[in-house]
């Protein structure tokens, strides 16, 4: 159908009148030519100077192919040491603060000797790590020299919505700071990583190799999240980046600067899981959303809040959580030494109760032990197993009893396979509650030993001589 101009311009107007205004929402969608030739250039002048390219060198040592052959050893001894190579990685980085502080992935910088960022006028600074952690991929750099950095903002990332505009600005193969552009594609994302953390900003801007780090960036010059990761056949962008949301890079650069050695996570006291549809269907929800409470412990923040299996976690603090990682984000955001308001749905009933967010206990003292002599265990460094002990070596906070945390390489304890994680249940018959026991245990001379561990949930029995 081919309309004349009045009775398109006659058209524009009806549909704009039948349109409620909206008056406080800055959004809005370009509606003339002179706005679509609107540049981004003022907000990247804006930015670009606290965007940063970052530099890590670490030492590699290379083994001599001769190394271990008897032969060798015995005519030439020394003469053929392993070699060590120098190994270095590029990615970005974002100054968040006037003082030098950086933002950047603990992948670009992990088991780096030395750190160098290269600012946008060319000066190349040396860094000291303040912080890092691989299970959220963030780490935080100072810059070793005065200031006063330009700076990016970190903004509200709860504040971002699909299909708001974005820049990403980084170093892609190292060709230089690269600005691209791109909405936001989705929210909420997880199982997109190897770690821990599971809540990821989508973006079509593209992202690249060495981008890793990088800002990306809403239209009021605010850091809205870390770029970290992208789903590639070929190694190049296809259109689907992800970023580590601002609000948790808030908190993990507060952790820094507040001395701790480590981000801690709050201690819930209580395992989750997805709910599924058929999930769903049982418990009488509408849909398959939230994180279904599985157990709970006596003794934790879970249980004071009343919080029992078989319920559901539906938001924090009045926004909806998704699944069992946007729990985890939402509380981690919340901060330990707060309190979180979760809404529970129950036999078709949603309640709020109020959750005290604290570190994880040490609930008996962890009491390492080297163990020697002859046995199986020789060389293994054990431990009395506790929810924080738990949540440092990564295992449910729920288990209990004697783990293993440490092997000694070339020991007995490596021989037989024992490994890191490994929860000594019983040796000889004897139940082995804490390492003191299986410290005693060991010291017997016993001509067979007859071991129980759990390795994953799965139950081990091994006979040794």
């Amino acid at each position: 159908m081919i309309f004349g101009r009045r009775a398109l311009v006659t058209l524009v107007l009806a549909a704009a009148m039948s349109v409620p205004a909206v008056a406080q929402d800055a959004r809005a969608v370009p509606e003339s030519r002179a706005e679509m030739q609107l540049s981004f250039a003022p907000l990247v002048k804006q930015t670009a100077n606290a965007v940063v390219n970052v530099y890590a060198e670490r030492a590699v040592e290379r083994r001599s192919i001769f190394a271990g052959d008897p032969f060798f050893e015995e005519f030439f001894g020394q003469r053929m040491p392993n070699r060590t190579e120098k190994q270095s990685s590029l990615g970005s980085g974002v100054i968040v603060g006037r003082n030098g502080v950086v933002v950047t992935n603990n992948h670009v910088i992990e088991g780096a000797d030395d750190i160098k960022v290269a600012l946008a006028d060319g000066r190349e600074l040396p860094c000291k790590i303040m912080l890092k952690d691989d299970r959220v991929d963030l780490a935080v750099l100072k810059i070793q020299s005065d200031g006063p950095f330009d700076i990016i903002p970190i903004g509200d990332s709860d504040a971002v919505e699909v299909g708001d505009l974005v820049l990403a600005m980084g170093n892609p193969f190292g060709v230089g700071q690269t600005v691209t552009s791109g909405i936001v594609s989705a929210l909420a994302r997880n199982q997109i990583t190897s770690g821990d953390f599971g809540f990821f900003i989508q973006t079509d801007a593209a992202i690249n190799p060495g981008n890793s780090g990088g800002g990306l960036i809403d239209m009021n010059g605010q850091l809205i999240g870390i770029n970290t990761a992208i789903f590639s056949r070929g190694g190049g962008s296809n259109g689907v980046g992800f970023a580590i949301p601002a609000n948790l890079v808030k908190a993990f650069v507060a952790s820094a600067e507040g001395g701790g050695g480590s981000f801690i996570r709050p201690f819930i006291g209580a395992t989750f899981e997805p709910v599924t549809s058929e999930v769903a269907e049982a418990l009488g929800l509408d849909r398959a959303r939230g994180a279904l409470v599985t157990a709970v412990a006596a003794d934790g923040p879970a249980a004071a809040a009343g919080m029992k299996p078989g319920q559901v976690v539906t938001a924090v603090n009045g926004i909806s959580v998704e699944h069992p990682d946007a729990l985890g984000y939402r509380l981690t955001t919340v901060g330990i030494g707060h309190e979180a308001r979760v809404t529970i749905s129950e036999n078709g009933e949603t309640r709020d109760v109020v959750l005290k967010l604290e570190q994880a206990p040490e609930t008996s003292p962890r009491d390492e032990r080297l163990i020697e002599g002859r046995n199986p265990f020789a060389g293994a460094v054990v431990a009395n197993l506790s929810p924080r002990l738990a949540e440092e070596l990564r295992m449910p906070t729920s288990l209990r009893g004697v783990v293993v945390t440490e092997i000694n390489r070339g020991s007995p304890a490596a021989r037989i396979g024992l490994e890191p994680k490994d929860i000594v249940r019983s040796v000889n018959g004897t139940e082995i509650d804490t390492s003191k026991t299986l410290e005693s245990v060991t010291a017997e001379d016993a001509s067979l030993w007859r071991v129980e561990i759990e390795r994953d949930g799965q139950t081990i029995r091994q006979f040794f001589k």
